[in-house]
C-alpha cells in the first residue's frame, strides 16, 4: 500500500497531470476516484486539517453554485455540503502523512515527496 493517496478526478485535466507527476517520480499512489466514493464530513475535515485550509479554501465556486451551496455558508455546515456534492471540491488533493497539497499547479504536490 502507497503511502501516497491522491483524490483523483479522472475527468480533470490538472488532476490526471498531477497523477502521472506523481508517477514519473517512482510514485504510484493510492488512487481514490472522489466523485465515486466521496469522503464523509469526519474524513474531509481531517483532510482540510492537513491542507491547513478552511471549508470556502476547498471549495470550487462554480461547481458549489451549481449545486446549490450557499456563499455563505461556512465551517461544519460547508463541510457537510461538500462532502454531498463532491463536484464542490477543488481537486485533485494529494496527501501523504499529515500533510496534504492541491495539485494546482500540480508541482505543488512535489514538497510532500
Amino acid at each position: 500500500m502507497s503511502d501516497v493517496t491522491i483524490y483523483h478526478n479522472p475527468r480533470c485535466s490538472k488532476s490526471r497531470e498531477t497523477l502521472e507527476l506523481l508517477r514519473s517520480r517512482g510514485v504510484e499512489p493510492t488512487v481514490i476516484e472522489y466523485l465515486k466514493t466521496p469522503p464523509d464530513a469526519a474524513e474531509l475535515s481531517v483532510l482540510l486539517a492537513k491542507l491547513g485550509k478552511g471549508p470556502r479554501d476547498i471549495t470550487r465556486a462554480k461547481e458549489a453554485a451549481e449545486a446549490g451551496i450557499a456563499k455563505d455558508l461556512d465551517g461544519e455546515a460547508l463541510v457537510a455540503a461538500l462532502s454531498a456534492n463532491p463536484a464542490a471540491i477543488e481537486r485533485p488533493i494529494v496527501v501523504k502523512g499529515d500533510r496534504a497539497r492541491i495539485g494546482r499547479p500540480p508541482e505543488s504536490v512535489l514538497d510532500l515527496l
